[in-house]
C-alpha cells in the first residue's frame, strides 16, 4: 500500500487570509491616524483662535510679551492663518509685492507685522521687516508701536493685515514718523473689520479721516477684492511732528474673529 500524501498547507490560501488581516489592521491604522489628524486639526485651529482672539484685543506691549515668553506661539499663530486663508483668491502679501514691484529699487520699505519675512523675500527693495517674534533671518522683534527705526528714514510703510490690537493707532503714528516727508503708507486690512454692525456695509470714512489727521492724504483706495480693502496714502511734504494718539479721534476696528471649521 502506497503510503497516504500529507496534503500540504494551502499557501495560496494562507497568503489571502495575511493579505486581508493586513490590509483589514491598514484601514484600522489609517481610520485611527485619520481620527487622530482630526483631533490634531481641531486642537490646532482651536489655538490658532484663541491666539487671533488674544492679539487682536489686547494692546502691543501685552502682544509683545506673550510672544516673547512663548515664541512658539508666533509659529502656530502664522500657520494657523495660513490655513484660514488659503482659500482666499489672492493673498495680501502677493497684491503688496506687486506693488512693490512699481517702484525702484532704492526705495527703502519698512514691513510692519512681516509674519515670516515673505514680502522681503519677494521684493528687490531693502526692506526693514518688523514683528513681534523674529522667526526668520532679518526680522526685527519688537512692538510696532516703538520700533528702532530712525525718524524719516524709510519710503513706504507697509501694514499687511496687520492693524491688530487695541492700540493700533499707535502703529500708524510710528509709522508716520519713520517715513520721509511725502512717503508712502500702504495698508490692506480686512474688509469686514470697517463694518459697524452685524450685516452692515463697511464705512472706511472714519479711518481715513483720522489718517487725515495723522498728516496723510488718500492716493487711491482699491475695494475690488471681496475679502480685504487696499489704502494708499502719502505724508505730507513738510516733516511735522507726528501728533500724540490722544490728539486724534480714531474708529475701534472690529477683531477680525474665525468661525470653527
Amino acid at each position: 500500500m502506497k503510503p497516504q500524501k500529507v496534503k500540504a498547507a494551502p499557501v495560496a490560501e494562507q497568503a489571502f487570509v495575511q493579505l486581508r488581516q493586513g490590509a483589514s489592521g491598514a484601514k484600522s491604522k489609517q481610520k485611527d491616524g485619520g481620527l487622530l489628524a482630526q483631533m490634531r486639526a481641531k486642537l490646532s485651529g482651536g489655538r490658532f483662535r484663541w491666539l487671533n482672539e488674544q492679539l487682536y484685543t489686547c494692546p502691543g506691549d501685552e502682544a509683545l510679551e506673550l510672544m516673547q515668553e512663548q515664541p512658539h506661539l508666533f509659529k502656530q499663530y502664522h500657520e494657523g492663518f495660513q490655513q484660514q486663508t488659503t482659500k482666499w483668491p489672492v493673498q495680501p502679501v502677493e497684491v503688496a509685492a506687486r506693488y512693490l514691484r512699481g517702484h525702484g529699487k532704492n526705495t527703502i520699505v519698512a514691513d510692519f507685522g512681516c509674519g515670516d519675512a515673505q514680502l522681503a523675500a519677494q521684493a528687490r527693495q531693502k526692506v526693514h521687516s518688523l514683528d513681534l517674534v523674529s522667526t526668520t533671518p532679518g526680522v526685527i522683534a519688537c512692538n510696532m508701536a516703538h520700533t528702532p527705526l530712525e525718524t524719516a528714514s524709510v519710503d513706504i510703510a507697509v501694514f499687511c493685515l496687520a492693524l491688530m490690537g487695541t492700540d493700533y493707532p499707535s502703529f500708524l503714528i510710528e509709522a508716520h514718523r519713520v517715513l520721509k516727508p511725502r512717503g508712502l503708507l500702504w495698508i490692506a486690512e480686512v474688509r469686514s473689520r470697517f463694518s459697524e454692525g452685524s450685516g452692515e456695509s463697511e464705512n472706511f470714512s472714519p479711518f481715513l479721516k483720522a489718517l487725515q489727521g495723522l498728516g496723510f492724504s488718500e492716493k487711491s483706495m482699491d475695494t475690488s477684492n471681496s475679502h480685504f480693502v487696499i489704502f494708499e496714502l502719502q505724508k505730507a511734504s513738510e516733516n511735522k511732528e507726528s501728533p500724540s494718539l490722544e490728539q486724534l479721534e480714531w474708529p475701534s476696528l472690529k477683531p477680525c474673529l474665525y468661525k470653527k471649521r
